[in-house]
């Protein structure tokens, strides 16, 4: 069963890579962070300092994925992206243990066993869980979706951000 989802979730993890060809990425030293991204993510979590950063241009759209450490000491990273009026933060992401997730999650990815797990906090509420697949470590193979509601689903395309 496990290995039936991860193949039938190909068509996701295909089109992700298909898309991380035409991301454009320059990493950054925190110092080279422009000011009102750094303001942006350091007023987001009290206490956060960057580690590292990136800037990534994909479809159009730049973004800063800016990581970095919280005073008790677990990671954090903020996607923000550059709109015209200034930077915005579109996701907030962790890496969490596959047992942290949800039942639903878990529910609606059933069978799955991913290696790594990263929780997604969107603006609006919805939560996207990238399940990463044994061998696959670019891309996630499954995302799921958990909306304010309460129901989970597995999405059929990539999510924007």
């Amino acid at each position: 069963m496990r290995l039936t989802l991860w193949i039938a979730a190909g068509a996701l993890a295909g089109c992700a890579a298909n898309g991380a060809a035409d991301v454009q990425i320059t990493n950054l030293k925190a110092a080279d962070v422009p000011d009102t991204v750094r303001g942006l993510a350091e007023s987001a979590a009290a206490g956060f300092r960057i580690s590292e950063a990136q800037r990534k241009v994909r479809d159009g759209r730049t973004y800063f994925d800016v990581e970095g450490i919280l005073p008790d000491g677990s990671e954090i990273e903020f996607d923000i992206l550059m709109t015209a009026d200034g930077p915005e933060i579109v996701e907030i992401q962790r890496d969490i243990p596959w047992g942290d997730a949800p039942e639903a999650v878990k529910a609606a990815a059933a069978g799955a066993a991913p290696v790594r797990v990263i929780e997604s906090r969107q603006t609006d509420g919805t939560i996207i869980y990238e399940l990463f697949a044994p061998g696959m470590p670019a891309d996630p193979a499954i995302e799921v979706s958990l909306g304010t509601d309460g129901i989970a689903k597995v999405l059929s395309e990539r999510w924007p951000h």
